[in-house]
């Protein structure tokens, strides 16, 4: 499945596809498990304070996770979050750019989300991405990952 056909649910709750999200601009596109988690709360925030740079170099960053449009609300208003949150409660987005799959927890394995990162340039092509990241000082290592493709570096 193409990701970028994929429907998902913005912040006022409408269907909309990741190419009207992307609209034609630079996106770093960050898939994360679980609102108000701690790891997931760590990256919303590095994420949202590293926002200015990122809109400097003429990207938007938006997250997206299984969580509903009214969790995001209250996760970003907690938080003070910036950056634009998208549900994805059927999981087709997530599954789609590859980002869901086996993981392991206490030596049980089950499936799920898995913390990734995609840079989309204005066409909509992916130009860089980072499966199973940590969750703390990413933000900074994709706002590098950035500059070098805007700087052509």
């Amino acid at each position: 499945m193409n990701p970028l056909e994929v429907m998902v649910f913005d912040e006022e709750g409408k269907k909309v596809s990741l190419r009207e999200v992307l609209g034609g601009k630079w996106t770093v596109l960050y898939v994360y498990p679980k609102d108000n988690t701690p790891g997931c709360t760590t990256e919303a925030k590095e994420f949202t304070e590293l926002l200015s740079e990122f809109e400097r170099l003429g990207f938007q960053v938006v997250g997206v996770s299984k969580d509903s449009v009214k969790s995001h609300m209250k996760f970003k208003e907690k938080h003070g979050l910036k950056v634009r949150l998208l549900s994805d409660p059927e999981v087709k987005l997530i599954k789609a750019l590859g980002a869901w799959g086996k993981k392991k927890r206490y030596g049980k394995a089950y499936e799920g989300v898995i913390r990734s990162t995609f840079i989309f340039d204005p066409n909509g092509e992916i130009v860089w991405k980072k499966l199973n990241v940590r969750a703390k000082g990413h933000a900074a290592k994709v706002l590098e990952e950035a500059r070098k493709l805007v700087n052509g570096s």
